[in-house]
């Protein structure tokens, strides 16, 4: 029976071929622009790391101004980094399975055949953990040992696209390279990789939420060693004029992110009082003039405290939702005029002994192919208006650029949910034109 009902609304669809591409083109505009919306929507919300977000920590301490907050807008968050003194001390705990510091350098590289003159890098100064808390794949070599953070030892890891430029992409681990001028031997070259949002750091220092990753990774330590003033964000506060990068050591200026991976909740709790007790004995000895506020911060919180997912995107969303509405109503009307105009041959086939139950069916059936037929145009719409945002914003920062691409999940919930409108929106058609009167249609002959 499926069979025939397909032909009937293959035929229907070639007698009127206007009508028919006109209700399939409205719902392929729908789904694209859910497709678009969703898509990066989704993306934007998303947590990259999500199967640890139960044990990845980022790590706040609230050693700001007593007079005022550090975020006026939020003033009850304490500051996204921490102090040298403050992320160097809580680095020592041995509570923490994993943990790892992060700030930014600036880095030039040299020193390898390809290369004709010194190129500045975004280099990321971080510790040997931080390549297994956040799973990086490697393509070559591996992230350096705990024991090259202590020395620190002239070790570095190179982006897959930075090692392409270097070294076309071949193996170049026990290679050289100079960094700052300084002989640094390749221990590792990451693979892919690339999360969205870049959850580990949020701060502009980095390029913001949807940055590019790191072009080259050093110790951490090489940053007090070689004497390297941070790059990117750095926040001060007070009368002090930080004009040594000794003075810099022991201010109260923050610049370092820590993460701290912990196993269990005991973990946690054990951890977070460390921190109070740190925060209690500076306390007594003049720091911390603000009330008590450490926190740990899951992924999830972390992104959302964040306000990773701008309003823009919201109202974005409603609006293509709101146009996928427009077009089902639009296509409600013309389904059921086109359905009202084919009367006379319902009224033949319910004379024949066709019942309700098989109108409904077969128009059923019809408005199923449409949505078949729409949903197919809209996700080739959705792919070019993907392309045309990436192409659109791709060179100028924004996230937008960063994040339209063709997302699996965010497409199938686009796709599922305006098919299945479609379908919910053809049944009030299909349920009229089978309640007619069977004396109606043979009068209409």
């Amino acid at each position: 029976m499926l069979g025939y009902y397909i032909q009937l609304a293959l035929r229907s669809f070639r007698r009127t071929p206007g009508l028919t591409a006109l209700m399939a083109g409205a719902i392929a505009f729908g789904i694209a622009a859910c497709i678009v919306t969703l898509t990066v929507y989704h993306t934007m919300s998303g947590n990259p790391i999500w199967w640890k977000n139960n044990s990845l920590y980022a790590v706040t301490m609230d050693s700001w101004d007593p007079n005022q907050s550090y975020d006026a807008a939020h003033p009850k968050l304490a500051p996204d980094m921490l102090t040298y003194r403050d992320a160097t001390y809580l680095y020592g705990s041995n509570i923490p399975e994993r943990k790892m510091l992060l700030s930014y350098l600036v880095g030039v590289l040299s020193g390898t055949p390809g290369l004709t003159r010194p190129v500045p890098v975004n280099t990321q100064a971080t510790t040997a953990d931080f390549f297994r808390m956040f799973d990086v794949p490697f393509e070559y070599g591996g992230p350096w040992s705990a024991a090259a953070d202590r020395g620190p030892e002239p070790v570095i890891v190179l982006s897959r696209r930075e090692n392409g430029k270097l070294f076309g992409g071949a193996d170049s681990v026990g290679r050289t390279i100079l960094w700052n001028r300084l002989r640094f031997r390749v221990v590792g070259v990451l693979d892919h990789w690339n999360p969205q949002p870049r959850f580990y750091d949020l701060t502009p220092a980095g390029g913001g939420s949807f940055a590019k990753s790191a072009a080259a990774f050093v110790p951490f330590e090489w940053g007090p060693t070689l004497r390297i003033w941070p790059s990117g964000t750095m926040s001060c506060w007070g009368p002090q004029t930080i004009d040594t990068y000794q003075k810099l050591l022991g201010s109260d200026c923050v610049w370092i992110t820590m993460w701290v991976q912990l196993r269990t909740s005991a973990e946690r709790a054990r951890f977070l009082d460390f921190m109070n007790a740190y925060w209690a004995e500076q306390r007594a000895a003049g720091r911390f003039g603000r009330p008590r506020n450490n926190h740990l911060w899951q992924v999830s919180q972390w992104l959302r405290i964040h306000h990773v997912v701008t309003n823009d995107s919201r109202l974005l969303l409603r609006l293509a939702f709101a146009f996928l509405a427009v077009c089902l109503i639009n296509t409600v009307g013309v389904l059921l005029a086109k359905f009202l105009r084919g009367a006379s041959l319902m009224g033949i086939r319910r004379a024949l002994g066709a019942s309700r139950r098989q109108i409904f069916e077969q128009h059923l059936v019809e408005v199923a192919l449409l949505s078949l037929a729409g949903s197919a145009l809209g996700l080739a719409l959705g792919a070019l208006g993907l392309r045309g945002v990436h192409a659109m914003y791709a060179h100028s920062g924004n996230a937008y650029g960063a994040v339209a691409h063709f997302d699996p999940l965010g497409v199938l919930w686009a796709l599922a949910l305006a098919a299945l409108s479609t379908v919910l929106a053809g049944l009030y058609p299909a349920w009229r034109i089978g309640r007619v009167s069977p004396v109606v249609y043979l009068k209409s002959q």
